[in-house]
């Protein structure tokens, strides 16, 4: 055990072997199997410092994990910060932002900011952890109204890889606040961010399941409901298998479905004028659209919350036509190994905001999702190249790129992490890291070399 870190961290340390280093390890995305040289848990920006420097001095790399989304570097033989003790979150209403710590996750801030009438523009799943999410740019239900979470971060603490905290603002390191936002943990760690949250209560959504077998049908109409709607309305799909278990409703239990999911800041019954083409589409298994309380925002795409060995791959589409669909459906059905989701983007999302930031494929029409369902033995070759191929097929309605929050897994390579960004974004980063981390020691994320590499 290092003796002189553990005197100068509040959090637990640990080390290979440690009754709780595997505990300390736990996280959402089972697919990354890690093994640190150390593992700090830190309890606040302080710890984070320490650990950053005993880092430094060790020659280790860095790695940050607060709830294990997104894994797909495995933090081997590095010193790896678990932020989920440092889980503040401070609500200033009369200035209309919050203030969390490494750790917090949405659904805390939800519940935080909910009692002034406010909300976070936070994920479609609110266990995610809030830093980390708007790190990567953030892509929520809340998007088109409002934009990336990146769009609207005002403060960011952080420690830099000399070991020294940092306050990063528009106009205090201005470099760190623009690559930060969209360029993920690269330059730095982050113990505390502040940020914009919208006036709201309540928003209308939910879901309209369907057959999966008029998934044809539903997928053309959500095409020609997304092109008429108004910025407050969100739509996206996914093609499923449900599990036969109790917690699934009964008309859905074990079959094949089309789930549309709908929300909208705005007129209920203007979300339902431009609804009305899905509606109209085929007869639903089960509906679940109503106003509801924006603490509630999760219950829209209920994605899981259970630990998965997860294999996902994803692509930006820069339109979408009957094709599309029809490429997709060549792919995807009742015996197929992996769920597909279709969301759309545009928007707010397609606007720079106020401080321009380093979040990529702003121009997206609609995004794709894929990832195999949870198997014991965890995904196999055979899901792999099936959901690839689907990819693949999409070829002519991408740039092959994909936003940094959907890239997932041990697959995830440094030809993908560069096709998140055009090229000026990407020698930008690629300039910031090299000033700010030229040895690359927070190289176990989706990862800018401090120097540019041929991937």
């Amino acid at each position: 055990m290092p003796e002189d870190l553990r005197d100068r961290v509040a959090g637990p340390v640990f080390r290979p072997g440690d009754d709780g280093y595997d505990a300390e390890l736990a996280g959402f995305d089972l697919a990354v199997g890690q093994h640190p040289a150390l593992v700090v848990g830190a309890t606040g920006a302080a710890d984070v410092i320490a650990a950053v420097r005993h880092a430094i001095g060790a020659g280790l790399p860095v790695g940050v994990q607060a709830t294990g989304h997104g894994i797909t570097v495995p933090a081997d033989d590095a010193l790896l910060i678990t932020t989920r003790r440092a889980a503040g979150v401070r609500v200033d209403p009369a200035d209309g932002t919050a203030w969390v710590e490494a750790g917090a996750v949405w659904s805390r801030v939800l519940h935080e900011a909910a009692p002034f009438g406010l909300a976070p523009l936070a994920g479609s799943a609110p266990a995610v952890g809030a830093v980390s999410y708007t790190l990567g740019g953030g892509l929520g239900v809340l998007g088109r109204r409002w934009g990336f979470s990146a769009d609207h971060v005002r403060r960011l603490d952080v420690v830099t890889a000399d070991g020294e905290p940092r306050r990063v603002t528009a106009d205090e390191h201005p470099d760190l606040f623009w690559a930060l936002r969209g360029g993920g943990g690269n330059v730095g760690v982050v113990t505390g961010m502040q940020f914009e949250l919208v006036a709201l209560r309540e928003l209308y959504g939910g879901g309209l399941f369907f057959p999966g077998e008029e998934a044809a049908a539903v997928l053309g109409a959500l095409l020609e409901a997304g092109g008429g709607a108004p910025d407050d309305v969100s739509l996206s799909a996914i093609l499923m298998t449900f599990p036969d278990v109790a917690a699934v409703p009964p008309p859905l239990r074990g079959r094949w479905c089309c789930h549309v999911r709908v929300s909208s800041t705005g007129d209920p019954a203007r979300c339902e004028e431009v609804i009305a083409p899905i509606r109209r589409a085929a007869t639903p298994l089960a509906d679940t659209v109503r106003t509801m309380p924006v603490t509630d925002v999760g219950t829209i795409h209920a994605d899981p919350t259970t630990p998965v060995a997860t294999n996902s791959r994803s692509l930006v589409l820069h339109r979408a036509d009957p094709g599309t669909v029809a490429a997709i459906l060549r792919h995807a059905g009742p015996s197929t190994s992996f769920l597909v989701e279709v969301r759309q983007m545009g928007g707010a999302l397609a606007r720079e905001p106020a401080v321009p930031n380093a979040v990529g494929h702003r121009d997206g029409a609609w995004t794709v999702y894929t990832t195999a369902y949870p198997h014991p033995d965890g995904p196999t070759p055979a899901d792999t190249a099936a959901e690839q191929a689907l990819l693949d097929d999409l070829g002519p309605w991408t740039d092959g790129g994909a936003l940094v929050n959907f890239l997932a897994g041990a697959h995830v390579t440094p030809a993908d992490v560069r096709s998140a960004y055009d090229e000026a974004t990407w020698q930008r980063l690629v300039a910031i890291k090299t000033a700010w981390d030229p040895d690359n020691v927070f190289r176990i994320n989706h990862n800018i070399p401090s120097r540019e590499r041929t991937p």
